[in-house]
């Protein structure tokens, strides 16, 4: 696997994950769950998912005008979001169409959730 290929990310597995403000990650869940945030880690696949998530599904012509990119290269950052499991297309004739996965969401922001985090204790 080359440095920008990523994991395709098995979801299933991620769900299992308690939130980060439970209890600290092993290695294994921390290898499971770091490709989703690699995928939005990118300033571009970021504005991206942000344009998909806004309509519930968007074409991929319509997507590709907003930047000042190659079709080839909005491609691949589409590749790396379908892959981490944060949307899914379908052709329709020439086009791809994409959409968010909302489970993906809903995973991560599960991760993210500090309302389950332990109360800190004062020490005052």
């Amino acid at each position: 696997m080359s440095k920008q290929e990523l994991p395709v990310v098995d979801l299933v597995a991620v769900a299992c994950c308690p939130p980060l403000a439970v209890r600290p990650m092993d290695a294994a869940q921390a290898a499971m769950v770091a490709p989703l945030f690699k995928a939005l880690g990118d300033p571009i696949r970021l504005r991206l998912m942000s344009m998909i998530a806004s309509v519930p599904e968007m074409c991929v012509c319509d997507l590709t005008p907003a930047f000042d990119l190659s079709g080839p290269t909005i491609s691949h950052h589409l590749k790396v979001l379908r892959e981490a499991g944060l949307v899914d297309s379908e052709r329709r004739g020439t086009w791809v169409w994409y959409r968010v996965k909302p489970e993906a969401f809903r995973q991560l922001g599960a991760l993210l959730d500090i309302s389950a985090a332990p109360a800190a204790t004062s020490t005052a």
